[in-house]
């Protein structure tokens, strides 16, 4: 964790905290092996985002569609 706070240019506490919830989604597992903490993508929680996007994709499009229609008539 410590290569990816220097990198990202964040505190090592940040860069635990984001993983945190990558791994709470399902997008990040990490493993701790003595003092070292690897941590490698995970395609789970992706695909319980595919299935809310399909489930919800209709009505967010209405509600852009709407959006764009006020932004050009300026009400």
């Amino acid at each position: 964790m410590s290569q990816l706070a220097e990198r990202l240019g964040i505190t090592l506490t940040a860069v635990g905290q984001h993983l945190a919830i990558l791994e709470a989604c399902g997008l990040a597992v990490t493993e701790k092996v003595g003092r070292v903490r690897t941590c490698r993508m995970a395609s789970t929680g992706l695909d319980a985002l595919e299935q809310w996007v399909g489930e919800h994709r209709t009505e967010w499009e209405k509600r852009v569609g709407l959006l764009g229609k006020l932004l050009e008539n300026g009400d």
